[in-house]
């Protein structure tokens, strides 16, 4: 089997340039973003992922300051405003041809024309033109147009300008231009379409002529690899459309005496050489293949439309209308012989052990599934064989009766005509390939950790057992291994033995490099005040460690709670999810302080609005001291009774009056502002005490009977004059 390749297949002077600026610039950068996905291939998208290419939405998705690549589709005028609004780092891998197509509507916009672009309104691209003018009408087809003109009264003196999205069909767009010409005295029609696209286009069309089939790589949503297949349908009734070698059924290549190979746009050079190594099977030829170069194609120059095009030549003389292609099914006489004689070569081929097959689900049983083969064989596959999932899952969930699939051959029973199969070894030989390729590029992947294992956890990943050392996990010391059994986790292939079936892998390195990247953003945008959303990772009897994206910040105990704590565990618990704002940082010694209570729940604030000097309060002693004792007037504020204040008379310690816990009115006597102070006083609202007790002389009466008289005595008197006993002792009355 011959395989031509075309010469123009892959990658295009625009999307070349964006991957090669963009690979510069993750070179240069910790981690770049995309407005949208660069270019619309998967798999060249993945690869950039894993090298650090974010992808933004919108430019409002973008961080200010950050470095933005401008993919070759480009963006609009909107857009690149909000990016330079945000300070951000441009770098700008627009097509110049696209661009071109910005400055035409950006100009015919301004002098009030109507911009009609001719595309695929979904398709970035066209999006991004429209973006560079105001009203712009997008549509796909001519009848499109009519129909909309009709609509909104468009005469033929409008003044139209007419653009072509790049990827379009270059006939069908010369067809339109001609139409257009014909009715329209007041349009600028611009021939837009990329010469690379009209080169590539002309290509196919010969290969598809030339070939018994062809294979076209590109992606699900490229245009120009949509319009490829198309064009070769028109005139080949066997087109492949995949993305990569992976989606290419060699089977059905079976008796192609020559193969042409074609790739879209956006279709890397690397998937190309894939494709056809895969062609290389055994299973379609029968010698080795010749890889030449397809003939290159007649150059069609594409002449840039003056601000309006010429007169129209005559109207016998435009091009006809493009007929319908042909459906698939409608391939000449020739093929359809080909593919019965190939068919009847099947019928009596003889298939061995190892061999991949692809049949037809004919009947699912309760233990195994039969399968329709091209063969004289009848195929089964038990249920244990079909997928690496769990016992337990309905096999009726996974494949339905006349669904198709590959499956491996691992026992050939000629003799009953029976041929046992296994879809999971097939699968898992796949996965092998997919395992050694993300070695190699280092790509990140996603598994569920299946198990314990003794040293580590194992990853199941599409049937094949990754090991996890416990080193590489990422765990701390002290927490058991077992904490991530049944957790999806994303990791990395270190190590890949394909034959002692070893594959060693390490989630450490992936969550290292992303807490790295993570790090650098927070340092790079922090800034005092600034709100973020973190877990508590550790804690000290000083404050708690919080995570706020790959930098770890402190929260000393004194800002967690403005109540009265003794440990930081009182408020917050290891793993739980906060809102901390920063107070101060230091970028170069990597320090962050954080603050958790908020200020809205200062207690001083609550208590200035509830009280002022002169009012009182109920208050809670909450503590005693030799000078007073201190109480709490509203929680998380206290103020000081001296010991004065305490009661109306001396006393010597505060407890002589006061406990701990017990409640008392006390009325609020100053309060500091700027110290956060308050006086209380209990004393203030007490009844004055009597005067305190004082020596006086008490005056005996006289006597009644004939008793002498004698010296006065002096009595101690209480503080409610009751005498308490005799002061000093009286002297005996000296006799006559």
């Amino acid at each position: 089997m011959k395989i031509q390749v075309a010469e123009s297949a892959g990658f295009c002077f625009g999307v070349d340039r964006a991957v090669s600026m963009t690979e510069q610039a993750l070179a240069g950068e910790n981690g770049c973003w995309s407005l949208g996905e660069l270019i619309h291939n998967r798999d060249v998208v993945e690869k950039f992922r894993s090298m650090g290419l974010r992808v933004a939405q919108t430019a409002e998705d973008v961080p200010a300051g950050a470095s933005v690549i401008i993919r070759s589709h480009g963006v609009s005028r909107a857009e690149m405003e909000t990016l330079k609004a945000k300070n951000c780092r441009i770098v700008d891998a627009t097509c110049p041809k696209v661009s071109r197509i910005h400055r035409i509507v950006e100009r015919a916009g301004a002098a009030g024309r109507q911009v009609v672009v001719f595309g695929e309104p979904d398709h970035p691209e066209v999006q991004g033109i429209c973006g560079w003018c105001q009203g712009a009408v997008v549509v796909r087809s001519m009848e499109q147009f009519t129909a909309w003109a009709q609509a909104g009264g468009i005469d033929e003196n409008a003044p139209l300008t007419v653009v072509f999205q790049t990827t379009s069909n270059k006939e069908i767009s010369e067809q339109t231009i001609n139409l257009l010409k014909k009715v329209y005295t007041n349009a600028e029609l611009f021939a837009t379409i990329c010469d690379a696209t009209s080169i590539r286009q002309n290509e196919a069309r010969q290969l598809a002529a030339s070939c018994d089939a062809v294979v076209v790589a590109g992606g699900r949503h490229s245009a120009n690899s949509i319009h490829l297949a198309e064009i070769c349908r028109e005139s080949c009734g066997r087109v492949l459309f995949v993305e990569n070698a992976d989606e290419l059924d060699v089977q059905a290549l079976t008796g192609c005496a020559s193969v042409g190979v074609t790739a879209g746009a956006s279709t890397p050079s690397w998937i190309i050489k894939e494709v056809v190594s895969k062609m290389n099977e055994p299973e379609i030829l029968k010698e080795e293949p010749v890889v030449e170069e397809a003939p290159e194609a007649e150059e069609v120059p594409v002449e840039e439309a003056p601000a309006a095009v010429e007169e129209a030549p005559a109207a016998e003389e435009a091009a006809p209308a493009a007929e319908e292609a042909p459906a698939a099914e409608e391939a000449p006489a020739e093929n359809a012989e080909k593919s019965f004689d190939q068919m009847l070569e099947d019928s009596i081929r003889t298939i061995h052990n190892g061999d991949t097959v692809t049949g037809t689900v004919a009947a699912i049983g309760s233990t195994e599934i039969t399968i329709d083969l091209p063969t004289k064989h009848s195929g089964y596959i038990s249920v244990s064989e079909f997928t690496n999932d769990k016992p337990g899952v309905d096999i009726n969930d996974l494949v339905k009766v006349g669904d198709e699939i590959q499956a491996s051959v691992v026992r050939v029973n000629d003799v009953e005509g029976t041929v046992q199969l296994s879809k999971r070894r097939l699968d898992a030989a796949k996965s092998w390939t997919d395992v050694e390729a993300s070695y190699e590029d280092g790509t990140v992947l996603e598994g569920k950790v299946s198990e314990e294992n003794k040293g580590g956890v194992v990853i199941n990943l599409k049937g094949i057992r990754v090991f996890i050392p416990a080193s590489q996990t990422g765990l701390g010391r002290d927490v058991p291994m077992s904490e991530l059994v049944g957790k999806t986790v994303r990791f990395r292939i270190t190590e890949v033995n394909r034959a002692r079936k070893r594959v060693v892998g390490s989630i450490r390195s992936v969550t290292a490099r992303e807490r790295r990247e993570k790090a650098e953003k927070v340092w790079a945008e922090i800034e005092n005040g600034k709100v973020y959303q973190g877990t508590v990772k550790s804690m000290t009897s000083y404050g708690a460690f919080v995570d706020i994206g790959g930098v770890d910040g402190m929260v000393h105990v004194s800002e967690i709670s403005w109540e009265r704590i003794r440990k930081p565990e009182d408020v917050l618990s290891v793993g739980q999810e906060v809102e901390v704002y920063v107070i101060n940082f230091d970028p170069e010694k990597r320090k962050i302080s954080l603050g958790y209570r908020k200020a809205e729940d200062n207690p001083w604030l609550k208590f200035t609005s509830a009280y002022k000097t002169g009012d009182v309060a109920n208050v809670k002693i909450v503590k005693l001291m030799p000078f007073g004792a201190f109480a709490e007037v509203v929680p998380g504020v206290d103020g000081l009774i001296h010991i004065s204040q305490i009661a109306n008379r001396r006393i010597g310690k505060p407890d002589e009056v006061l406990t701990v816990g017990q409640e008392v009115d006390a009325k609020i006597t100053a309060i500091d502002e700027e110290k956060q102070k308050i006086s209380l006083s209990i004393r203030a609202l007490l009844e004055p005490e009597p005067a305190p007790a004082r020596r006086r002389e008490v005056v005996e009466p006289e006597p009644e009977d004939d008793e002498p008289e004698g010296d006065a005595l002096v009595y101690e008197v209480s503080a409610t004059g009751e005498a308490t006993g005799v002061a000093p002792e009286a002297d005996e009355v000296p006799e006559e």
